[in-house]
């Protein structure tokens, strides 16, 4: 059964008036996700480039450089996933692996925030980027790779695992789609640094951007990847029907994206499908926002510690006080036990 996330229940976005102007066209920059169609290609899918957003939640954070590039692509992935659900809800992509980045965390609640978090092993990420090897299958290791989709209470949470062992982030989701959705996909990301003017001199900034383009004509016998024994080969070429043109030419025209066009803020998103898709005809929704939110607040932890035991209470007392830091937005709420004294 489809995710409830599937490009086929993708509603229409007009362009709007108050997006600004590219030539005659609007466009939605930095930080919105943008839907697209290719009629002709039966081709449907999103793309955006992550700026100021991404750039928040990484300074936040201040990860050593390897660790901020695998959650940037786990933000990019989130937000081109996530912004396509139709109800109320969160989306939640998460790794447990064995290697140095034990953890990803992105989380995206419906419709536009996001938050993410990594869990590394600091002295095991620096013997490894000091003997030059921080390539993402190391620092991943193996383990797996979850998509979560929480529609909130009283509902039953859908879950698809992917193991990863040596694959990168890319990778891995193109396999969860051949083998849960058995929809062709393919997805394109890419992350950077870019040194930007400003007050008292250059900066550097955290950028990121993606694209995901899925098959889906009418016809489902021609949409669906058949069931492969052992799920060897490249997914990307396992389709239905090999002799398929559309989906050939889709794949053949992704693999000229250079890595730069998805995050250059002069390109941005509508360039880039139209210098992709122009001999077809390419139709651009409006962009889907997306923020860096936390969902965390000081009634929340307080009703949590309202919870807790006597000796709990006790136990969670340091300095005098109660301490909780938000792993996500590094906020931190402080507590008199005394607020908690008659539990």
């Amino acid at each position: 059964m489809a995710a409830p996330w599937s490009f086929v229940m993708l509603e229409s976005h007009l362009v709007t008036e108050h997006h600004p102007k590219l030539g005659e066209f609007g466009y939605a920059g930095d930080d919105h996700v943008v839907p697209f169609e290719v009629g002709p290609l039966d081709v449907r899918g999103r793309t955006v480039q992550l700026g100021p957003m991404l750039d928040a939640i990484l300074g936040r954070h201040d990860y050593p450089e390897p660790v901020a590039r695998l959650l940037a692509e786990a933000c990019v992935l989130t937000v081109l996933l996530g912004t396509s659900l139709k109800f109320e809800g969160k989306f939640i992509l998460q790794t447990r692996t064995d290697g140095p980045v034990d953890m990803l965390v992105a989380d995206f609640s419906t419709p536009s925030a996001l938050r993410a978090y990594a869990r590394f092993d600091a002295d095991r990420l620096e013997a490894l980027v000091a003997a030059g090897e921080t390539s993402q299958q190391t620092l991943l290791g193996s383990g797996v790779l979850a998509l979560t989709i929480d529609q909130g209470a009283h509902t039953q949470r859908y879950q698809g695992i992917v193991q990863l062992d040596g694959e990168t982030l890319e990778d891995a989701a193109r396999t969860y789609f051949r083998q849960s959705e058995q929809i062709p996909t393919d997805i394109r990301l890419s992350v950077a640094k870019l040194l930007t003017p400003g007050v008292g001199g250059a900066r550097e900034q955290w950028r990121a951007g993606g694209i995901l383009a899925q098959f889906l004509p009418q016809s489902p016998e021609r949409m669906r990847i058949p069931d492969l024994p052992g799920g060897d080969g490249d997914p990307r070429e396992q389709v239905h029907d090999p002799a398929d043109n559309s989906w050939q030419e889709l794949l053949a025209l992704l693999g000229t994206i250079e890595p730069t066009e998805l995050i250059d803020p002069t390109i941005g998103a509508e360039r880039l499908l139209y210098r992709l898709f122009h001999e077809h005809g390419v139709r651009v929704f409006g962009g889907v926002p997306v923020a860096d939110q936390c969902s965390c607040s000081r009634d929340k932890i307080r009703g949590i510690l309202e919870g807790f035991s006597a000796q709990e209470i006790k136990d969670s007392t340091e300095d005098g006080g109660i301490h909780v830091a938000c792993e996500f937005c590094s906020t931190q709420y402080d507590f008199d036990p005394a607020e908690f004294a008659a539990q």
